[in-house]
């Protein structure tokens, strides 16, 4: 007599499984995410136990050191958050926002390799017709039109990917998304919890086997975390987040994992009708509709990953109309400009209890970075005295809830970025340690409270 199957339930936001059906998840705390699938049979599980053993422990020693082979991947903002490139037998989870740009991001790098590798593209959400019109789209103005090494098939089995992957031999393959495949074994809906984390695993154990890098597109929750289990982002080797406002232009490609390179790495792209553009000189990009002389408007020196980032943090004060004053951030962390707000009131002197205190990082940029919060103070401080920032003045340094200025790091790099750019004078915590010497041609003003950089920022002290 055959066995019954028997099910459990699966919460769809966490993987935490259950005997009987909840109402609410006990360990995420997400309602009607509980969802009933089929539990594997135990002969599965016993035919993996009897597999003879091929591995073989080896002294440290006797192992060859050697570089990780790499693609070359001619986008270099892509190539600078994979680490260099393209690792052979990686497999890379990219997620974003709806409509932020992953299939077009995706599509452009695979038309890019497919110009001396075999690539094959499988797309789930999509008919060929689309992705045909996008890739016309990104090849105007390309010399030699669509390459003839990039494979398109749409399909969502993943035993049928498998085949159609033994039969073209590709170097690159990109499915778009990892949500919609599925195994006909697994009885649950495409997206659910055991079919994402299988399909994941069987694809990674696929680019282990047989050196091909793949890339994953996957779907975010609302709350901008990549959906299904948290162990899909321990299965693959990297991690990107493609970010940025729809209401601008200005993509960033965050790392977040590595295992092939350093991470929170940041490759900044600008969405166009012909795809996305790499933009080299982020900093000058962001400054460029910056209004000189403007009261509230303030520069901050940032590190994105490891690289330096110039932009322009803009405050805005105004008596309110409420009992309650507001505070609104858009780009910064909202507790932190609360801190900021505090520490101005109470160890600068401003009035700020009866002021709308608003704070805008331009460009559509989120900057989360301590170092951010001098700059923030300076802009609040310049709204309020309606007094402008002088031009050539940028400002690095974290605040604390004392009035004191604390160090930040890569001072260096951060100095050198302010100074290409053509800004004469920084003002620095000067509890920094020095290292290497700072750049000659930049003049270093270091101040050990808030209140002294808002005095030198106009000249009183």
């Amino acid at each position: 007599m055959p066995k019954i199957p028997r099910t459990h339930y699966v919460c769809q936001q966490c993987g935490k499984s259950a005997a009987k059906p909840l109402g609410r998840c006990p360990q995420c705390g997400a309602w009607n995410s509980m969802v009933a699938e089929a539990v594997p049979g135990a002969g599965a599980a016993r035919s993996h136990a009897g597999r003879g053993t091929t591995s073989r422990p080896r002294r440290l020693s006797e192992i060859e050191a050697g570089s990780d082979d790499r693609l070359p991947l001619p986008i270099a903002e892509f190539a600078r958050v994979l680490g260099g490139g393209i690792a052979t037998g990686s497999v890379v989870l990219i997620g974003g926002d709806p409509g932020i740009g992953k299939s077009t991001l995706l599509l452009q790098m695979a038309m890019t390799m497919a110009r001396h590798s075999r690539v094959l593209y499988v797309s789930g959400e999509e008919s060929e017709t689309q992705i045909k019109a996008r890739a016309l789209r990104l090849a105007e103005g390309e010399a030699g039109g669509l390459p003839d090494e990039l494979l398109l098939v749409t399909e969502t089995d993943l035993e049928v990917i498998r085949q159609h992957v033994d039969a073209v031999a590709p170097q690159l393959l990109v499915i778009d998304s990892i949500q919609t495949v599925t195994l006909p074994e697994i009885e649950s809906s495409a997206g659910s919890i055991s079919q994402v984390r299988e399909s994941a695993a069987r694809l990674q154990a696929l680019a282990k086997a047989s050196g091909i890098a793949v890339f994953l597109v996957g779907h975010v929750t609302k709350e901008g975390s990549i959906a299904g289990p948290k162990v899909l982002e321990h299965i693959v080797d990297t991690v990107l987040y493609l970010e940025g406002d729809p209401y601008h232009a200005y993509r960033l490609l965050r790392s977040v994992k590595n295992r092939f390179g350093a991470t929170a790495e940041v490759g900044v792209f600008e969405m166009r009708t012909s795809g996305m553009v790499e933009v080299a000189n982020p900093s000058e990009a962001f400054l460029a509709e910056r209004v000189i002389h403007a009261p509230g408007s303030a520069v901050a020196v940032t590190m994105e990953g490891t690289r330096p980032l110039l932009v322009e943090v803009q405050g805005l004060t105004t008596e309110t109309s409420f009992g309650n004053p507001r505070r609104t951030a858009n780009g910064l962390d909202y507790n932190r400009l609360l801190l900021t707000i505090a520490v101005l009131t109470r160890r600068v002197g401003l009035r700020l209890g009866n002021q709308d205190v608003f704070a805008n990082v331009v460009g559509g940029l989120q900057v989360n970075e301590p170092a951010a919060d001098l700059a923030v103070a300076v802009a609040i401080a310049s709204s309020l005295r309606d007094r402008p920032v002088p031009a050539d003045l940028a400002f690095i340094g974290e605040v604390g809830l004392s009035g004191e200025l604390r160090a930040v790091g890569q001072m260096t790099a951060r100095l050198r970025e302010a100074q290409k750019l053509g800004f004469g004078r920084v003002i620095v915590p000067k509890a920094v340690r020095r290292g290497e010497p700072w750049p000659q041609d930049i003049q270093v003003i270091a101040v050990r409270t808030v209140q002294q950089a808002v005095q030198e920022a106009w000249g009183e002290a």
